[in-house]
C-alpha cells in the first residue's frame, strides 16, 4: 500500500486541488499491471497535466490573497513533494522493479536546502539527496537516473547528489555549503532507517563541537554577500541575497538550528534569543519578503530575485498598492520593503548578541586587539568593546539618557551594544514633547551634529532605532521613503544622512581638492548650526502632494525652534529649505554666461552670507544623491555661478555688463594669439556679435579663430577637445550658416551616441555659424581621445547627408525594459524675464536618445532661432532649456505663438516616445 504524501497543515488551497494523488496511484497501478512500453510516456503526460493544473491553482489562490506567502510556499513544496514521489515510485516500481532488494540496495530520498526546509517559491530549485548505505549499486544508479530524467522532463531545476552517510559526514566537514544544505534535510521516501542513521551521525560527528566554526563561516558568508549586493537601501534590491533579505533571516535560523536544534524560529523565544514581539517582527518580515519573492517569480515566469524598477511597479500592483496623497503605489510598496529590511537588520543584531552572551560568537576584533577598556561616563559600561547600559531601570528613569548614549558612542568612538539598542527601541514613548523641548535635549542633539566630526554615525543609528523620528516626529514620514526614479540612489532619510556625511568630510578638509570653493567657504566660517539643521531638514516635506521645498520651509518654522535655534537662525534655515534647489536649477538649467541669470540669482540670494550657505548646501545635496551624480561638469557650473554672484553682491550689479565682459574676452584672445598678425586679429575680433564674447571661454575663442582662419564656403571645420575640467568633450563647428543647421548637428551627435550637456550657437557678421557643443559618452565621461577620429568621421558623414538622422535613429532610441516603469510628465514653460534678449523655453520630460534632435528639428521647422541649449539630466528625467528668438530677432511674447510651439513640441515628444517604445 502506498503511503500518500502528507501535506503541510496550512496550504493556500486544498491538497487534492494541488495534486490528485489517488488519480496518479491508479494510473501507476494500471501501468504496472499492463506492462505497456509506452507507460512511462503516458505517466509523464499525466504528471505534466497535474503539474500545470496544480501550479495554476496555487498561483490563482495567491493572486486572490497576495499576502498569504507561507501557505503559498508550502503549497509549492507540497506539489513538488508529490511530483518527486511520483517520479521515484515510477522508477522503482515500473521502470526498474526490484521486489527483493539486498541490504546494500536500500535508498532513502531526502529533500535538502530550501526545499528541505519546506519553503519554495514558484521557480525554486529542487535539491535532492539520494542516500545509500554503501557504494551505489547498478540497480540504485538506474533508479536514481530514471527519477531524475522524469523530473527534468517536468522542467524542474533539480540539484542532486548521491552519497553514503560517510560521504555526507566527510564532505560536510570540508564544505560549509554542503553542511548547511544537510542541516535542513527532510526525509521524503525510501528507507527511513537510513535517513535516521544520517540524522544521528550528522549531530554526533559533524555538528557537535563545531558551533563556533559554523557561526563564523555563516557570518563571513553574510558579510561577503552584503559586499556583493550593496547596502540595505540599494534601489533595486535582491529579495533573496540582499542586505535585510530572506537569506539573512535564513542564516539566523540555520545558526539557531545548528546550536539549539530548533525546528522552528518560534522555538528561539523560550531560549531568550528573541522576545515575543521580536519574533512577531521576524514572522512579519519573512512573510512579506516571501510574498514579494513569489510575486516576482510568477510575474516573470522564472526564478527572478532582483526587484528591478519595472518589477517594482508590477509587484506593487499585484500586492494591491495604489497611488495615495501625491505618492505612487510603487513608492509606498518600496517603503514597506525597506522597513522590513531594516527589521531584519535589527533582528540579526539582537540574535548575535544572544550568541555573544553565551560566548559562541567570537569577540569583536577590536576587543581582541585592545583589551584595555576606554573610560566611560557613569551609567554605562563596556561589554565586548561596545557601550552597554549598567542598570536598565536607572537608565530609563532619565529620559535624556536615550540621547546621551549616542553622544557617549560618538565621544568614545564605540558601537552601542545591541542589548542597549533593544532597550531604546522598546522605550521610544519616553521621547515626548516635554523631553524634546528640554534645553539639555536640544544641546545634546545639536552637539551630535556639530561636535564630534562624524554626525552621520549617530544619525544613522538613531534613525535605525526610531530615535530620530521620535525626537523629530516629522522625520518619520520620510524614513525608508523611496523616490521612484533613476536619479536618487537612496531613500530620502538615507540621502539626508549622506548629505550630512558630505558636509562633515568638507569640514575635516577631506575634499579640498574636489571641492575648493565649498572648502574655502567653511574655512572662512559660517553658522555651522544653521547649515547642519538646514541639511537635516531640506527634504522633510517630501512624499506629499505639495511642493516639498515650500512645505518643508513651513515645517521648519515649527521644528527649528524645538531644536533650540534663535529666530534669526530659524529664518535663515527656512529660506535655505525653501530655496535649496535654486542654485542647482540656476546652474544646470540656465545659461550662467548670460548676465541676467546671475543678476536674478543675486537678487534672490541678497547676501554673501546666504550665498555661502546655499552653495555648500547645494554641493552636499547633489553629492548625497548617489555615488556618481556629482561630476566636474556640475562642479564648474556651481563654482562659476558662485563666483560671479559673489562678485555682483560685493561690487554691485554693474560688474555684470555684457560690454565689460566682451572687452575682457577680446583682450584674452589677443594675448592667446600673440603670434598672429595684427590685421588677422582685427578681422577675428570684429566678425563676432557681443553674445559670442560673453558666452565662451578663451580656449573656445582660440579654437574658433583657428577654424575660421582656415575655412572656406565648402568646408566644415570641426575641432574636438577633451575638456577634462568639465568631464566633457568640447566640439566646435564652423560652416556657412543656413537654416536648421543646429538641429542637424544635434542629430549627428545623437547618431554617434554623444550625450549633449551644453550647446551654444552663434553667427558671425560674415555668414558663418560658430556652434560649440559639450558632449559626454554613455557613462557620463568625456569621449576617450582615441575615439575622437571615428566621432569626427561619423559627424562629417551625417552632415554631408550620407546618413538620414531620423531613419538611422529609429532602432537606436529604444527605452530599456527595466526603465519603462518610470513616468515623467512633460512640462513646457516660456520665460521672457530670465534673459534680456531671448525667450527661454524649458522642456521638462522623459529622457531618451534622440530627444534633443527631435526638439531642435521641431523648433527649426517653426523658424525658431536657437542661440543656445542647456541640458540637465536627472536619471530618466531631462530638462532641455533653449534660449530662442523668432525669425525677426524678437522674443515670443504672443500667447498664441507660445501655445502653437508648445503643441508642436509635445507632438514631437509623443511621436519619439512611441518610436522608443516608452
Amino acid at each position: 500500500m502506498d503511503t500518500p504524501v502528507k501535506p503541510a497543515p496550512n496550504l493556500i488551497c486544498a491538497a487534492p486541488d494541488i495534486f490528485d494523488g489517488a488519480a496518479f496511484d491508479a494510473a501507476l497501478k494500471a501501468a504496472i499491471a499492463n506492462k505497456e512500453k509506452s507507460a512511462r510516456t503516458s505517466l509523464l503526460d499525466h504528471l505534466k497535466a497535474a503539474q500545470k493544473q496544480g501550479r495554476a491553482r496555487i498561483a490563482d489562490a495567491f493572486r486572490a490573497d497576495p499576502y498569504q506567502s507561507r501557505p503559498t510556499t508550502q503549497a509549492y513544496c507540497h506539489l513538488t513533494d508529490c511530483l518527486v514521489d511520483a517520479a521515484f515510485r515510477t522508477a522503482q516500481r515500473l521502470l526498474h522493479p526490484n521486489p527483493n532488494p539486498t541490504k546494500g540496495e536500500r535508498i532513502a530520498l531526502l529533500a535538502v536546502g530550501g526545499y528541505g526546509r519546506g519553503e519554495m517559491a514558484p521557480f525554486s530549485d529542487v535539491d535532492l539527496l539520494f542516500l545509500t548505505p554503501y557504494k551505489i549499486t547498478p540497480w540504485a544508479e538506474s533508479v536514481i537516473e530514471a527519477t531524475l530524467y522524469m523530473l527534468w522532463d517536468l522542467k524542474l531545476k533539480v540539484g542532486h547528489s548521491s552519497r553514503t552517510v560517510q560521504d555526507c559526514i566527510r564532505l560536510g566537514g570540508e564544505d560549509f555549503t554542503i553542511r548547511t544544505a544537510m542541516l535542513e534535510h527532510r526525509f521524503l521516501l525510501g528507507d527511513q532507517d537510513l535517513a535516521s542513521a544520517l540524522d544521528t551521525r550528522l549531530r554526533a560527528d559533524l555538528f557537535q563541537g563545531t558551533e563556533r566554526e559554523f557561526i563564523g563561516a555563516k557570518l563571513a558568508e553574510r558579510d561577503a554577500r552584503h559586499l556583493r549586493q550593496g547596502q540595505r537601501y540599494v534601489v533595486e534590491p535582491n529579495v533573496k541575497e540582499g542586505k535585510g533579505g530572506l537569506r539573512d533571516l535564513q542564516s539566523l535560523f540555520w545558526i539557531g538550528k545548528y546550536i539549539y536544534k530548533v525546528q522552528d524560529a518560534a522555538e528561539l523565544v523560550p531560549l531568550g534569543l528573541f522576545t515575543q514581539e521580536e519574533f512577531h517582527s521576524f514572522v512579519k518580515a519573512e512573510d512579506f519578503l516571501w510574498a514579494v519573492r513569489c510575486h516576482l517569480h510568477l510575474l516573470t515566469g522564472r526564478p527572478t530575485e532582483q526587484l528591478t524598477f519595472d518589477m517594482q511597479v508590477a509587484v506593487a500592483e499585484a500586492m494591491g498598492y495604489q497611488d495615495k496623497a501625491g505618492r505612487r503605489g510603487v513608492e509606498i510598496f518600496m517603503q514597506t520593503y525597506f522597513l522590513a529590511a531594516t527589521d531584519v537588520g535589527d533582528l540579526t543584531r539582537i540574535f548575535l548578541t544572544g550568541l555573544e552572551a553565551v560566548h559562541l560568537k567570537d569577540e569583536p576584533l577590536l576587543e581582541r586587539l585592545f583589551k584595555r577598556k576606554p573610560r566611560i561616563k557613569p551609567g554605562f559600561e563596556v561589554i565586548h568593546n561596545r557601550i552597554a547600559i549598567a542598570d536598565d531601570v536607572a537608565f530609563l528613569a532619565d529620559k535624556l539618557n536615550l540621547l546621551r548614549i549616542f553622544e557617549e558612542a560618538l565621544r568614545t568612538g564605540m558601537l552601542i551594544h545591541p542589548d542597549a539598542m533593544r532597550l531604546i527601541k522598546s522605550n521610544l514613548s519616553l521621547i515626548d514633547e516635554e523631553m524634546r523641548t528640554t534645553p539639555e535635549a536640544q544641546r545634546i542633539f545639536v552637539d551630535l551634529l556639530l561636535k564630534h566630526g562624524n554626525p552621520e554615525r549617530a544619525l544613522r543609528r538613531m534613525n535605525e532605532l526610531g530615535v530620530l523620528a521620535a525626537f523629530i516626529p516629522e522625520f518619520k514620514h520620510i524614513v525608508a521613503m523611496m523616490q521612484f526614479n533613476m536619479y536618487h540612489s537612496y531613500t530620502v532619510d538615507e540621502h539626508t544622512i549622506q548629505c550630512i556625511a558630505q558636509l562633515a568630510m568638507i569640514e575635516k578638509n577631506e575634499l579640498v581638492e574636489d571641492l575648493p570653493v565649498a572648502s574655502s567657504i567653511l574655512k572662512r566660517g559660517v553658522n555651522r548650526k544653521v547649515l547642519y539643521v538646514a541639511l537635516l531638514l531640506h527634504d522633510i516635506g517630501k512624499g506629499r502632494p505639495e511642493d516639498h521645498a515650500i512645505l518643508g520651509a513651513q515645517m521648519v518654522r515649527k521644528i527649528a525652534p524645538r531644536l533650540g535655534l534663535k529666530q534669526d537662525e530659524v529664518d535663515t534655515i527656512e529660506w535655505l529649505v525653501r530655496y535649496h534647489l535654486l542654485m542647482s536649477d540656476m546652474a544646470q538649467k540656465r545659461d550662467i554666461a548670460d548676465p541676467r541669470t546671475v543678476r536674478d540669482f543675486a537678487k534672490a540670494v541678497q547676501t554673501v552670507k546666504r550665498l555661502d550657505l546655499l552653495c555648500v548646501l547645494t554641493v552636499c545635496d547633489i553629492r548625497g544623491v548617489g555615488p556618481n551624480v556629482w561630476n566636474n561638469w556640475k562642479a564648474v557650473l556651481i563654482r562659476a555661478l558662485y563666483r560671479q554672484t559673489k562678485r555682483a553682491l560685493e561690487d554691485g550689479m554693474e560688474a555684470l555688463t555684457r560690454e565689460g565682459r566682451g572687452t575682457v574676452a577680446k583682450k584674452a584672445l589677443r594675448d592667446a594669439l600673440s603670434d598672429w598678425p595684427r590685421k588677422d586679429l582685427q578681422i577675428e575680433t570684429a566678425r563676432h556679435y557681443e553674445p559670442y564674447w560673453q558666452g565662451l571661454h578663451v580656449t573656445a575663442h582660440v579654437a574658433f579663430a583657428n577654424l575660421l582662419r582656415n575655412t572656406d564656403e565648402d568646408k566644415i571645420g570641426i575641432d574636438l577637445h577633451p575638456d577634462e575640467d568639465r568631464d566633457a568633450t568640447r566640439i566646435c563647428f564652423v560652416m556657412p550658416d543656413h537654416h536648421g543647421i543646429f538641429a542637424r548637428l544635434t542629430g549627428a551627435l545623437a547618431l554617434v551616441g554623444a550625450n549633449v550637456v551644453d550647446a551654444r550657437s552663434y553667427t558671425t557678421k560674415d555668414g558663418f555659424i560658430t556652434d560649440a557643443f559639450w558632449v559626454q559618452d554613455a557613462d557620463g565621461n568625456p569621449y576617450d581621445p582615441a575615439r575622437l577620429p571615428r566621432l569626427r568621421k561619423m559627424i562629417e558623414r551625417t552632415l554631408a547627408g550620407e546618413v538620414i538622422t531620423r531613419e538611422a535613429m529609429r532602432d537606436r532610441d529604444k527605452i530599456k525594459k527595466r526603465e519603462k516603469a518610470f513616468k515623467v510628465p512633460t512640462h513646457i514653460t516660456f520665460d521672457n524675464d530670465g534673459s534680456d534678449i531671448y525667450t527661454i523655453i524649458e522642456v521638462d520630460t522623459r529622457d531618451r536618445a534622440g530627444l534633443l534632435h527631435d526638439l531642435t528639428r521641431t523648433l527649426a521647422a517653426s523658424n525658431v532661432y536657437i542661440a543656445n541649449a542647456v541640458i540637465a539630466t536627472y536619471g530618466e528625467q531631462v530638462v532641455d532649456t533653449f534660449y530662442v528668438k523668432d525669425m525677426f530677432g524678437l522674443k515670443y511674447f504672443s500667447e498664441s505663438k507660445q501655445a502653437s510651439l508648445e503643441k508642436k513640441l509635445r507632438a514631437a515628444i509623443a511621436e519619439g516616445t512611441e518610436r522608443a517604445g516608452g
